[in-house]
């Protein structure tokens, strides 16, 4: 073949051939525009590297890029496929749990706690965050349990009630 042919005639199966070849290449990738770019571009670049493919008629030309394309695509397929595939001896490592809406739960509960009178957050942090029995609260507070008791529950109402104003609901 003349190589001043070669680029004249090149032009003229892709003229002739590529938006067929490209609506058969979207085909085959599934619509992913990408590969099917890909597929069209490597389909021609073989085509460019086999010459004899320039000289055939329209049909025979036609016939051979929608083989080479429908290769190219398999082979795609193929090699993402075993790709895709991982053998382990291990189960994979699950998911770390996502922890920011707990975050942002405590970060208002904190927020709602100090507007407490000093005595109810106290009687909260001792029983709740720390642990501690209503016997040993009132101990180490130096009241009596009843008095613990009482704390709790008119520091828990209005923590609910801060709560609320706030749009946290149960």
């Amino acid at each position: 073949m003349n190589e001043d042919a070669e680029p004249g005639l090149m032009r003229a199966l892709h003229d002739e051939h590529a938006p067929a070849l490209w609506s058969y290449a979207l085909r085959l990738t599934g619509g992913d525009r990408a590969r099917a770019e890909d597929v069209v571009q490597e389909t021609l670049l073989r085509a460019w590297r086999h010459p004899k493919v320039l000289d055939q008629s329209q049909r025979s030309a036609r016939a051979w890029l929608f083989t080479v394309a429908r290769r190219i695509a398999i082979d795609g397929w193929r090699s993402a496929a075993a790709r895709a595939e991982v053998s382990t001896d291990a189960p994979p490592e699950l998911a770390a749990p996502d922890d920011t809406e707990r975050a942002v739960q405590g970060w208002i509960v904190a927020d709602a706690l100090r507007e407490l009178s000093p005595r109810h957050r106290e009687v909260l942090a001792l029983c709740f965050f720390g642990g501690l029995s209503v016997a040993d609260a009132a101990a180490r507070l130096g009241v009596a349990e009843g008095t613990v008791k009482s704390r709790t529950h008119y520091a828990l109402r209005a923590l609910r009630l801060i709560l609320e104003e706030r749009g946290v609901t149960q």
